[in-house]
C-alpha cells in the first residue's frame, strides 16, 4: 500500500484536488445525515447573507470538504521536503521565531479550516513538532495515518493522558505542539461556549497549556489555492489573551477561530459535528 500511495502521490495536487471535489459531491449525494449536518451548520451560522450565497458557499464547501480527502495522497505519499514546497506562502512566521527565542515553546491552534493536515506538516519540515490527534475509527487506516504524519519533526500524541503529559513535555523543551482547537473533547474536558451562536463544548486544554507552560499561542491557517497551486499559510497571534477562567477563555477561542472561518468560510470542515454532546473519556 505504502508504494501504491507514494506513486500515487506524483500525480498533481490539482488532480487530487479535482477528484477529491467529485468524491465530495458523491458523498453530499450518498449520505443524507452527511447533506443535513452541512446544511443545517452553515444556514444556522448566519454566514451567508441571503439564499443565494447560501447555496454558493454550500457548493464550495462540499467541494471543499472533498480536497481535503484528495489532498491526503499527495500530503501523505511524497517526501516531507516537497510537501514544504507546495506552501506557495508563508505569512506571520516571524512570531513563531519570536516565541522559540523566548525558549517555552509554542502551541498552535489549527481549526478545521483549509489543508489542516498540510499545515503541521508544513511547521514539522522547520521545527519540532507534536501533534495531538485522535486515532481514525476504522482501525486498519491507524498504520497508513501515523505513517503519513510523523515524519520530519513531527511526532503524535494521542487525545488520552498520555498524550497531554506529551504536549507538556514538548513545551518544557521549548519545542511547539499543536491541536485542533474546534474538535470537541471528551466529558470533563471542555466547556460550553457559543460558537457561530449555538452552544458548543470547547475544549480548554490550549488555555491550560498555555497557563501551565507560559508558551505563547499561535493560530495557523493553511488556505488552498485555486487550481492545485498549493497552500498559503498565515500565522497569527490570538486577538485576546486567555484569562485563567474556562468559560470566557472557550469563548475567546471559539471567536478567534469564527473570524479565521469568515475570512475563509467556504473552506470550511462544515460537515463537522461541532455541536454533538461530549463523549466519555478514553
Amino acid at each position: 500500500m505504502a508504494f501504491a500511495l507514494r506513486l500515487a502521490a506524483r500525480l498533481p495536487l490539482r488532480f487530487w484536488h479535482a477528484c477529491g471535489a467529485v468524491l465530495g459531491y458523491l458523498a453530499w449525494a450518498a449520505s443524507p445525515r452527511y447533506r443535513r449536518r452541512l446544511k443545517e451548520n452553515l444556514q444556522n451560522s448566519g454566514i451567508a447573507p441571503d439564499a443565494r450565497a447560501l447555496r454558493r458557499l454550500r457548493r464550495q464547501a462540499v467541494a471543499e470538504a472533498g480536497k481535503a480527502v484528495g489532498e491526503l495522497i499527495v500530503l501523505w505519499g511524497r517526501p516531507l521536503d516537497e510537501v514544504a514546497r507546495l506552501f506557495a506562502a508563508c505569512e506571520g512566521w516571524e512570531h513563531v521565531e519570536a516565541a522559540q527565542a523566548g525558549g517555552r515553546g509554542v502551541i498552535f491552534l489549527t481549526p478545521h479550516l483549509g489543508c489542516f493536515e498540510g499545515a503541521a506538516l508544513y511547521a514539522a519540515s522547520r521545527l519540532a513538532l507534536t501533534v495531538l490527534y485522535r486515532p481514525p475509527k476504522l482501525a486498519r487506516l491507524t498504520g497508513l495515518m501515523e505513517a503519513g504524519r510523523s515524519r520530519g519533526g513531527l511526532k503524535l500524541a494521542r487525545t488520552d493522558l498520555s498524550g497531554v503529559r506529551q504536549l507538556l513535555a514538548a513545551l518544557a523543551r521549548g519545542e511547539a505542539v499543536g491541536i485542533l482547537p474546534d474538535q470537541v473533547p471528551a466529558a470533563g474536558q471542555g466547556v460550553w461556549a457559543p460558537f457561530f451562536g449555538r452552544p458548543a463544548y470547547t475544549m480548554t486544554l490550549a488555555a491550560k497549556l498555555a497557563q501551565r507552560s507560559g508558551a505563547p499561542v499561535l493560530f495557523a491557517v493553511a488556505r488552498r489555492l485555486p487550481k492545485g497551486k498549493g497552500y498559503a499559510l498565515t500565522i497569527t497571534p490570538p486577538p485576546l489573551p486567555f484569562t485563567g477562567e474556562p468559560v470566557e477563555d472557550a469563548r475567546r477561542l471559539n471567536a478567534a477561530i469564527e473570524a479565521l472561518v469568515r475570512s475563509c468560510p467556504g473552506q470550511y470542515l462544515w460537515s463537522y459535528n461541532r455541536y454533538k454532546g461530549p463523549s466519555k473519556p478514553r
